[in-house]
């Protein structure tokens, strides 16, 4: 074969290559989801597959906007820097018209400057920090999980019932952790007069010396501790803490620690009698988190986290925004989020106009053992809009957008 046929024959097909990819595009519209991955795939892993849920339904009741979404999903591996390269590539590269997810706070505050710098809008799915939607919030950052302080007030609330003076509390040394002894210190001395916090430990993340930590809480002799440690360092401050008798007689209240996620992998080493927030699947009887469970099964053949409810929604949210802005247009999305109503597997929620907070709320309950593992009873779901600062304390953090 002549050299200007291949040629010819070769410019033909990088033509006819280029407007398959321009017809696919024109018949997708693109998402981009990054989370911690590899760090954090206990937690990323079920919201993944939640996400993947809610998109596969979507789009076999025929998508959005006579489109089907897909979905980009990168691994952030906890790291700032990776996680702005990768925003910067999806939507330059990839064509996404919305970036979503992560966990680690410290990425959602870091995406939520990307969000405002390039006028993109983000759905934070699961990032804690108040600061994502307060002190760092912004036009173009919306929220989906209840925050730091929502948790920490459901929790503040049923403690104060038990009139104890003497708190301890332990955290991990970053910006959740702060923020929830923060939030927890101020709301129980605002409805308890008297209260003390007589001990504060400020472990490093993943970087727990729980005996240590346990010893110190002891030494400071309190009547009831407050935790909001997580993953592996809850497991070790769980199991240093029994040793030492730590726990004996003593009142725990402890950030997301019912949440499957989280007390599942300590199996029968699971505290009993603290209270916590969390996700107590199997005691859930409703018509629309029955489908949800239902459906989840099915699909993966195991029930569904914490995280998996986040990803879910997380599909739902972006099919919502963009059926009310009738468009991928970043202005239009932006303001479509704007008091956005969404369906979800624990009941309706709506994204606040003042901070761009979703009212999505947690389960609280008391943790127990049941066949060596642990679980939550005497659950109730507590509705995350009743559980944040007044509007002028919000317009007060917030930065004018």
């Amino acid at each position: 074969m002549k050299r200007r046929q291949i040629i010819k024959i070769g410019a033909m097909a990088l033509l006819g290559g280029l407007a398959g990819s321009v017809a696919n595009a024109a018949d997708t519209i693109t998402i981009g989801d990054m989370n911690a991955y590899t760090r954090l795939a206990n937690v990323a892993g079920p919201y993944k597959q939640g996400l993947d849920l809610g998109i596969k339904e979507i789009n076999a009741a025929g998508g959005v906007l006579g489109k089907q979404l897909k979905v980009v999903s990168r691994d952030t591996q906890g790291k700032p820097g990776v996680a702005i390269k990768i925003a910067e590539e999806m939507i330059s590269r990839d064509g996404a018209v919305m970036i979503i997810g992560t966990t680690f706070s410290h990425i959602g505050i870091a995406l939520s400057s990307y969000a405002k710098k390039h006028k993109v809008v983000y759905l934070a799915s699961g990032p804690l920090a108040d600061a994502v939607t307060w002190a760092k919030g912004n036009a173009y950052t919306f929220r989906l999980r209840s925050n730091v302080y929502m948790l920490s007030s459901m929790l503040a609330v049923e403690a104060v019932k038990k009139d104890i003076k003497r708190w301890a509390t332990i955290a991990p040394n970053f910006a959740y952790g702060k923020e929830a002894v923060a939030a927890f210190k101020k709301i129980m001395k605002a409805k308890q007069p008297g209260v003390e916090f007589v001990a504060e430990q400020w472990p490093g993340l993943f970087k727990m010396d729980a005996g240590a930590e346990a010893q110190a809480l002891m030494n400071a002799k309190p009547d009831a501790i407050f935790n909001a440690s997580f993953g592996s360092d809850l497991a070790k401050f769980v199991r240093e803490g029994r040793l030492r008798g730590l726990f004996k007689d003593r009142l725990v209240v402890s950030l997301l620690t019912g949440e499957p996620e989280y007390i599942e992998p300590m199996k029968a080493e699971a505290p009993e009698g603290w209270l916590v927030t969390g996700y107590p699947w199997y005691d859930i009887d409703t018509p629309v988190h029955n489908a949800f469970k239902a459906a989840y099964q099915k699909e993966y053949n195991t029930y569904p986290r914490q995280n998996s409810v986040i990803g879910y929604t997380t599909a739902y949210t972006v099919k919502a925004a963009l059926e009310k802005a009738g468009s991928t247009e970043s202005e239009k999305l932006r303001q479509a989020m704007v008091g956005l109503k969404v369906s979800t597997p624990v009941g309706p929620i709506y994204f606040r106009e003042i901070d761009n907070q979703s009212t999505m709320g947690m389960y609280i309950g008391w943790t127990k053992l049941k066949d060596g593992k642990g679980i939550m009873v005497n659950s109730a779901y507590r509705d995350g809009g009743k559980f944040t600062p007044t509007d002028e304390e919000i317009r007060k953090m917030r930065p004018a957008d």
